[in-house]
């Protein structure tokens, strides 16, 4: 392992105690192994009270940063420290930026002069962490004065944290700069429009184009912080062809987002807790499906997709279509075999509908009425055992017990197909995911083999229904489904991995990418991981191939799929922040070298 270079490290995200999206994970995540190769390693992120409050232990600030705390506060800006509660406990220094909102014109016309960054027209979703990021700027500068002849790093993710390099340039700061795009705004936007981003490298006018989408603000910010930035860095092959194409740099390093494994079960922890997991999930299906007919759950597999709303990037629209063709063959067959496909995608919504809450109920009241008898009846069973009697409905239940479960039966059961959405979204009718899965024929009518629910809130073991944690709902499963198109890297095949279940990415996400060169043989049916080719290949031949990908799976004998688990929580330990850790003091040592 190489040594750091580094005095002190500063590395800025806006998503430091502040959880928006996945950096939040990449930050988070690798702060124990941070702190163990630099002496010296502070986050910044932003001050807000609520968060602060649940996130951060307040503490004194060290002798040096106090002074510079003051330094700053004559700026009206205000810093509080303290520890981040997660794993390592960094040290961690967020910024109250409120004084300095009323200069965020003033920040503009200086983006524009000296950077000719265009944010005439933004919004305060640009403006917010434009401020903060200025704020960030300014308090690197008053450290750097406090601590004379002392080699510091400002590493900053993104382009909300931009802005505290172009402050650092404007100040004369030696701060050496680091910066890292996990996704370039533009080629998230472009590909999520529909446009076929990887042909257009080479003929497409990067600024126009941001006009055109009207994202030239972030745009810009994201290509001047790259190019002025000591070391420009990015977090998968994929993204860094794209940033040089977009951006006009070539990232020199990579830097690949990991997971802490060792905070993960072990295989034989999954196992035991796929078990109690899968059968909340199996009763979640007792309730969704049987009021209207019955499915052999010790036939059924469980298939999943988790992540944001975005249809065509996240491939949601070739799983669906992939689903399609996979339950019109398992019909065909007249299998055995039925799959649940849950979309795990939160979405706004307006409540569980009530049919759903029904269902719930009516299934909850009869086996509590069940539990309320099961000691009387477990008596009954055991004194017909051990008089030589066989058991029998009749000597078990009496008329009473059978006649109310029969009330109750006939209030349990319903005409129709079971929902294919658990919840009230506004515009179901034109709704992407609901017109797809009506147009591939998945509508959960009895002989489908493949039942589709869309399941639109945060799994956060507290939604009424499932009632699981999101890492929990993964364990109870049996196959994760990311199709991306567009992911830069692409942290929940990863995580389904870790928690030792199968997953499938693609070749087109950063993590796939990864984990493509480390798999022995891409043809096995044992593959833990399955890489789906999507790089030059036309939306057919992707969806005829993730269909053939579900449907060798779904043919797998119960213990090929536990060989399933154990493949690919064996490949996830290979994206440990442990075998990561060494880029990111290539990336601040280069700093020095340049």
């Amino acid at each position: 392992m190489i040594k750091s270079k580094t005095d002190y490290l500063f590395e800025a995200s806006w998503e430091v105690c502040n959880k928006v999206g996945g950096i939040y994970t990449v930050v988070k995540s690798k702060a124990y192994i941070m702190k163990e190769f630099y002496k010296n390693y502070f986050l910044i992120g932003p001050y807000f009270p609520k968060k602060t409050m649940i996130e951060l232990n307040q503490k004194e600030p060290p002798e040096q940063l106090k002074k510079a705390f003051w330094d700053v506060k004559k700026q009206g800006i205000s810093c509080y420290y303290g520890t981040w509660d997660v794993d390592g406990s960094p040290n961690t220094i967020l910024i109250d930026f409120n004084s300095l909102i009323a200069e965020k014109d003033n920040i503009k016309k200086e983006l524009w002069e000296t950077h000719k960054i265009d944010s005439y027209n933004s919004n305060w979703e640009f403006e917010e962490p434009m401020v903060w990021s200025w704020a960030v700027g300014m308090l690197l500068c008053a450290i750097e004065s406090r601590l004379p002849d002392k080699k510091i790093v400002g590493h900053f993710h993104e382009w909300l944290s931009g802005f505290s390099i172009f402050y650092l340039k404007k100040c004369g700061s030696a701060v050496k700069t680091v910066f890292t795009t996990h996704a370039t705004m533009l080629g998230r936007t472009i590909a999520g429009s529909g446009e076929d981003l990887y042909n257009m490298f080479e003929t497409i006018n990067p600024e126009e184009s941001a006009y055109h989408y009207k994202v030239q603000d972030k745009f810009l910010t994201e290509r001047a912080s790259a190019q002025e930035a000591d070391i420009f860095t990015t977090v998968s092959e994929t993204t860094a062809i794209e940033a040089e194409k977009l951006l006009g740099r070539k990232p020199e390093v990579i830097l690949n987002n990991g997971l802490t494994m060792r905070k993960f079960p072990t295989i034989e922890e999954t196992s035991m807790k796929h078990l109690l997991t899968r059968e909340k999930i199996r009763e979640f299906l007792t309730t969704h499906f049987f009021p209207y007919y019955n499915i052999q759950l010790e036939h059924n597999l469980i298939f999943f997709i988790v992540g944001r709303y975005e249809f065509k990037n996240k491939g949601v629209d070739v799983m669906i279509k992939a689903l399609g063709k996979l339950n019109t063959k398992l019909k065909k067959e007249k299998s055995k075999r039925t799959i649940s496909a849950f979309f795990w995608i939160p979405m706004e919504t307006h409540g569980a509908k009530v049919e759903v809450l029904e269902n719930k109920n009516y299934y909850r009241h009869i086996k509590n009425y069940v539990q309320w008898h099961s000691q009387d009846i477990l008596k009954k069973i055991v004194m017909d055992i051990v008089s030589s009697k066989t058991p029998s409905v009749r000597s078990m239940f009496t008329k009473t017990f059978l006649k109310d479960l029969e009330k109750d039966l006939i209030q349990f059961k319903r005409h129709g197909n079971p929902l294919v959405l658990t919840h009230n979204i506004p515009d179901e009718q034109n709704d992407p995911m609901l017109r797809g899965l009506r147009e591939a024929g998945l509508e959960n009518r009895e002989e489908d083999h493949v039942k589709a629910i869309i399941y639109p809130v945060y799994l956060d073991g507290n939604d009424s229904l499932i009632n699981l944690p999101y890492y929990d709902a993964i364990a109870g499963s049996h196959l994760g489904l990311f199709p991306s198109y567009y992911e830069p890297w692409g942290y929940t095949p990863l995580e389904t991995a870790a928690m030792g279940v199968a997953s499938l990415t693609t070749d087109l996400a950063g993590f796939g990418r990864f984990i493509e060169t480390k798999i022995s043989n891409p043809k096995d049916k044992i593959r833990g991981i399955y890489v789906l080719k999507r790089f030059n290949r036309t939306k057919e031949q992707v969806v005829n191939d993730m269909y053939k990908m579900m449907y060798d799976f779904a043919s797998l004998s119960h213990e090929d799929r536990v060989k399933n688990k154990v493949v690919a929580k064996t490949l996830a330990n290979h994206a440990d922040w442990r075998n990561f850790v060494e880029n990111y003091i290539k990336a601040h040592n280069k700093a020095f070298d340049k």
